[in-house]
């Protein structure tokens, strides 16, 4: 047996040591972001350490330490005594509308730890963990998480991928955003064709309960939000139903899927934004395939063994086993209609 090879090892070590630099970034970005550092840090420029601690009402020796880390982690950027951010970094930590923006991620990273204990013990059961049974802040960081993409990318590019459906919701549909979670989704598109109506469906309570009390304050009208299955929703005669992040979530993805066909107008669009994944695992070996195996490991797959049937697709199903699913509910065209880093867009119809 021969001995490890130096270089290949020093380059392990240094990736190893590249990772828990982040992993222990997590709990300090999530710091700055609720106290505002990275807000004020952005709004009043290069300044000094005591100065953004007075500014922001924390203990200077803390912000000291805390902005030492950032710099050191290039989340921040330090020359001559001051720190600030620059543009990008800015968007990325500071900017919650902007498409780049990945605080969120990061709330999400802190969930998945708070998870580990249940995750841990469902290894040697194989059975799930209930979406609802599972950290206590996952909801919110979830929706935060997908935010910046639904924000920038829904009703500007995804939407006018589909053939006629903008069109419908401009002159007044009906749609359906299956799986809505927070409502955010549905909230934008509700903003966007005031002339339509929605409704949005969940099975977890909670999130319905944070979905309204979000359409609540932007005070519109023309949507609503039930607790409900996938595969067992009321409504009928759809122009357009929705699934965003959620269908490789579901315990019975065919069934939801057929559930949907039966719920749309004959000349009704489904459209399904899942996470960009090659259809092996050699296309998905990169680090947007490494984030989203383990989320998919830590979250979905046990979200989908909690449920019926438990058919655990996983966070990289791919495009193929997407419209293979997809096609089961008997759609006869499906189509990826757009794509950005990290989603696909499907369209199906027929």
């Amino acid at each position: 047996m021969t001995g490890p090879d130096e270089d290949k090892l020093n380059s392990l070590i240094g990736r190893v040591l590249g990772d828990l630099g982040g992993a222990v970034s997590v709990p300090l970005v999530r710091i700055g972001d609720q106290l505002g550092l990275y807000r004020k840090l952005a709004e009043i420029g290069p300044t000094s350490s005591d100065s953004l601690a007075a500014s922001t009402g924390c203990a200077p020796r803390y912000v000291r330490e805390w902005l030492s880390a950032q710099a050191a982690s290039g989340y921040v950027t330090y020359d001559a005594g001051q720190f600030s951010l620059s543009p990008e970094q800015a968007m990325i930590f500071a900017s919650p509308d902007s498409p780049a923006s990945l605080v969120g991620a990061f709330d999400t990273a802190a969930a998945m730890v708070e998870n580990r204990p249940k995750v841990q013990a469902a290894f040697r059961t194989g059975k799930g963990v209930a979406w609802g049974d599972q950290a206590t802040c996952l909801f919110c960081a979830v929706a935060r998480m997908f935010w910046p993409g639904y924000v920038n990318a829904l009703v500007q590019d995804w939407l006018p991928a589909l053939d006629g459906v903008v069109d419908k919701l401009k002159a007044g549909a009906n749609v359906a955003d299956v799986g809505c979670g927070h409502g955010l989704s549905t909230i934008l598109m509700a903003q966007a064709f005031p002339a339509s109506n929605f409704v949005g469906y969940d099975f977890h309570p909670a999130s319905i309960a944070a979905a309204e009390a979000h359409a609540q304050s932007h005070g519109l009208t023309n949507l609503r939000f039930e607790v409900a299955k996938a595969q067992d929703f009321a409504g009928r005669g759809f122009d357009l139903i929705t699934c965003f992040d959620c269908l490789h979530d579901m315990g019975d993805p065919e069934a939801a899927t057929a559930h949907v066909k039966a719920a749309l107008k004959p000349d009704g669009t489904f459209m399904i934004v899942e996470p960009r994944a090659g259809d092996t695992l050699e296309d998905n070996i990169n680090p947007i395939g490494r984030l989203f195996y383990s989320a998919s490991t830590m979250i979905c797959l046990p979200t989908s063994l909690a449920q019926e049937r438990g058919l655990a697709l996983g966070a990289q199903a791919g495009s193929a086993r997407l419209t293979e699913v997809i096609r089961s509910g008997g759609f006869t065209h499906v189509r990826q209609a757009a794509e950005t880093p990290l989603n696909m867009v499907f369209e199906a119809t027929g």
